[in-house]
């Protein structure tokens, strides 16, 4: 056993040394949240699951045999267990009723068919514009322009593009009412 220091940190446990739980601990942690976080898939779970095992390794220490195998497969063993039996533990939870009070983020048929009739209106009313107003509106509210780049843009006066936009949007604004 001197060989293999986990395996004999895990027996110094067995007899309750809290110095040799804590070296155990320091020296196989990291490995063990590696296995962990390649199974459970999610850091905080996988950090929750970590001390379990601490727990389990605490608790069982007397149980480990080293006659069947080195301390640090004995610790990954129960590593990969919990991490499987909290996969499990997941699947289970989505079982078939589970899934019915699960929300359906997609818009329902209605509600697309609503949005395309107003995107249609949208452009019908745009179309009512003169087009280079019409690009200017765009240019503002869907490109984000500032007053200033769509005045340099149209070749226009700031106050002109000002009045531009404040004129356009209030002609769409009467399109939509209709």
């Amino acid at each position: 056993m001197s060989d293999d220091p986990v395996a004999t940190s895990i027996s110094l446990c067995a007899s309750g040394d809290r110095a040799a739980f804590r070296a155990l601990y320091r020296d196989t942690s990291a490995k063990l949240m590696g296995v962990l976080l390649r199974i459970l898939k999610e850091r905080a779970e996988a950090e929750d699951a970590l001390q379990e095992v601490y727990t389990r390794v605490w608790l069982r220490a007397g149980r480990y045999d080293p006659a069947k195998g080195r301390g640090m497969t004995w610790l990954i063993a129960i590593a990969r267990n919990l991490a499987i039996d909290r996969l499990r533990a997941r699947v289970a939870m989505l079982d078939d009723d589970g899934l019915d009070t699960v929300a359906d983020t997609a818009p329902r048929a209605e509600t697309r068919l609503i949005a395309q009739g107003e995107a249609r209106r949208i452009a019908h009313c745009f179309d009512t514009l003169d087009p280079e107003r019409a690009d200017a509106v765009r240019g503002a509210y869907l490109s984000g322009l500032s007053y200033v780049e769509l005045a340099a843009r149209h070749a226009v006066p700031l106050n002109t593009m000002r009045t531009w936009l404040r004129r356009s949007l209030f002609k769409l604004k009467e399109c939509l009412d209709q």
